[in-house]
């Protein structure tokens, strides 16, 4: 009996000491690092945020098995100055990545504005402690500066070891027989204004032709190279979108020029599980960046017309499925207990996004606004799931304010790195909230931005757990009361389509999380000491801002033919590396 009770004894000693060091391992040693980031995906349009329409069985697999977030905000409504806030940590107005002018995302493969060299991203910091990093996806961060091969903004010059995607984004114009969407309204006047010259050119021609006008052949000669000129000008970029923007690239060689939607998604998913399997060894840095869920919405025809929401639901579920298959190949690997895994969306759903009857865009649950609104929580609040089995708890739930940016500062804690100190870094490590060891974020005030200018602030008063936002601009809806801007395709931050509001329009989020009932000196007692509190946050913040190049300026977002990627001889660029193979 009193050898048993020793045997049992030495047991339980061993058992605890293997799943306390099991766990010390797994905390002390680097874990892999795997981010997926969908695109365009509002915070209703899954499972786990409440939507029993949508099958998202995968990523509601995450959050039963991991630690999901509530209020988990964008730093900007679209691609491309959230995802430089993403990676760099940083609000983009510090990097000059926050436009000033209507064209909020980069246009073109072949503009000269992109994150810039001396930005560090969390993968260039990762790769100094000894990670492979990698990027499947989407990159829309800018290729070239100066000429069509400097890659100055491209992934592998930003801390990426392996690169495999787009550096563009999705477009309409991707896809054969659908309408363009680049820079609609702007085609539009170019065509009328070409019409206009030729109409002009022939009324001369048939003049001269029949006596009735007394012109000069050199006139309309001169007159016709002029508008024929200026239809070159335009149309070599326009009418050639699907050639100049809807490319594959791996590491620095095209690999379809243009792509073939129809096996992007397989080859995608090839790519991230390839990686994995290669790196599996670790430690790696995968940042899967899906094309899904953003226009055309482009699906292949296993998943076309399984959902219940038309072609949007069949995208959404089409993107979960690949997450299933990455998970599956963590633990075909052994790996699900030493990868740190987290998905989110860039930004809110596009409300705007519309064929007809057709809703082509997302869903944002009960908040307020969407894609291109940056103060309207539908623009900017998006999912934010955690796992990592053993050192995070197992269906945990954090309402407290967190940002896309925290992931920057996370993943270096993680891989044992060090921030920079040299420049402002606005995420915050979020470990000690989702291990449960803090109750509180560490974020007092987020400034949400549109564009370049400040829309709204949120301020977390943590004695009281009140969340207050000020509203300081709001966008006009088209057709008024309508929610979005219809008339416009996604709403403007500045000039006539705005409204500013002073006093600042408020909204306790704690109370009111669909910011329905503005909030008044009559209503609220404290209305005044909270409007003061958020001015001053809001000149603090101002003094640490420097003046940076605009990287979205006029001139660096405009088609520059000498920056354009090309798999040939410019103009003649195409290219079907992968049918070839």
């Amino acid at each position: 009996f009193l050898s048993f009770r020793m045997y049992l004894l030495t047991a339980l000693t061993s058992c605890l000491f293997w799943n306390t060091f099991g766990l010390s391992v797994a905390m002390d040693s680097k874990p892999n690092i795997l981010l997926f980031l969908a695109d365009d995906l509002g915070i209703g349009d899954i499972g786990c945020y409440g939507n029993n329409t949508i099958r998202t069985p995968n990523i509601d697999r995450l959050a039963r098995e991991g630690v999901k977030l509530t209020q988990h905000i964008a730093a900007a409504p679209l691609c491309t100055p959230s995802r430089a806030a993403f990676l760099t940590g940083r609000y983009p107005i510090r990097s000059g990545m926050a436009s000033s002018n209507r064209y909020r995302a980069l246009q073109w493969n072949a503009g000269s504005g992109g994150l810039p060299a001396d930005e560090t991203t969390f993968a260039r910091l990762l790769q100094q402690q000894g990670y492979t990093t990698g990027l499947i996806g989407k990159w829309h961060q800018g290729v070239n500066c100066e000429s069509f091969n400097d890659h100055c903004h491209h992934p592998l010059s930003h801390g990426f070891d392996y690169f495999y995607g787009m550096p563009f984004t999705l477009l309409s114009n991707c896809q054969e027989n659908k309408p363009p969407e680049l820079d609609v309204a702007l085609q539009e006047k170019l065509w009328l204004y070409s019409q206009i010259i030729i109409l002009a050119v022939l009324t001369l021609t048939a003049g001269k032709l029949t006596n009735l006008i007394s012109i000069d052949w050199k006139i309309i000669v001169c007159f016709t190279l002029v508008g024929s000129l200026f239809f070159i000008s335009w149309y070599s970029s326009y009418g050639f979108v699907q050639y100049w923007n809807c490319i594959l690239m791996r590491n620095h060689d095209i690999t379809e020029q243009p792509m073939k939607l129809e096996r992007t998604a397989s080859l995608m998913l090839r790519e991230a599980i390839s990686f994995i399997k290669r790196n599996r060894h670790g430690p790696f840095l995968l940042f899967v960046s899906f094309l899904h869920v953003h226009t055309p919405l482009f699906t292949t025809a296993k998943f076309q017309g399984k959902s219940r929401h038309s072609l949007y639901g069949d995208n959404v579920e089409e993107m979960d499925w690949m997450v299933g298959k990455i998970l599956d190949s963590l633990d075909k690997e052994g790996l699900t207990n030493r990868t740190f895994t987290y998905f989110a969306s860039d930004h809110g759903g596009h409300l705007e996004a519309q064929d007809g009857s057709a809703q082509l865009g997302g869903w944002n649950g009960i908040y307020k606004g969407g894609k291109g609104m940056g103060g309207w929580e539908g623009g900017i609040r998006v999912p934010g799931v955690f796992r990592w089995p053993g050192v995070l708890p197992a269906g945990g739930v954090i309402d407290e304010p967190t940002s896309l940016m925290d992931i920057y500062p996370t993943v270096v804690h993680l891989a044992g790195g060090i921030l920079p100190q040299d420049r402002v870094i606005d995420g915050r490590n979020l470990m000690p909230l989702l291990q449960g060891k803090s109750q509180k974020s560490e974020h007092e005030f987020l400034f949400h931005y549109c564009g370049s200018y400040l829309h709204a602030v949120r301020w977390h008063q943590k004695d009281s757990g009140a969340i207050w936002k000020a509203h300081y601009v709001t966008p006009l809806f088209d057709p008024p009361g309508a929610g979005a801007c219809y008339g416009k395709g996604v709403c403007p931050c500045f000039g006539e389509g705005v409204t500013h509001h002073d006093p600042p329009l408020l909204f306790d989020l704690s109370r009111d999380p669909s910011e329905a009932k503005p909030l008044t000196a009559d209503t609220e007692p404290l209305f005044n000491i909270v409007i003061k509190k958020i001015g001053r946050a809001v000149e603090e913040h101002r003094r640490t801002l420097a003046p940076v190049p605009e990287q979205l300026s006029l001139y660096n977002i405009v088609w520059k033919p000498w920056l354009q990627p090309c798999c040939g001889t410019f103009p003649f660029c195409w290219c079907d590396k992968e049918g070839d193979n």
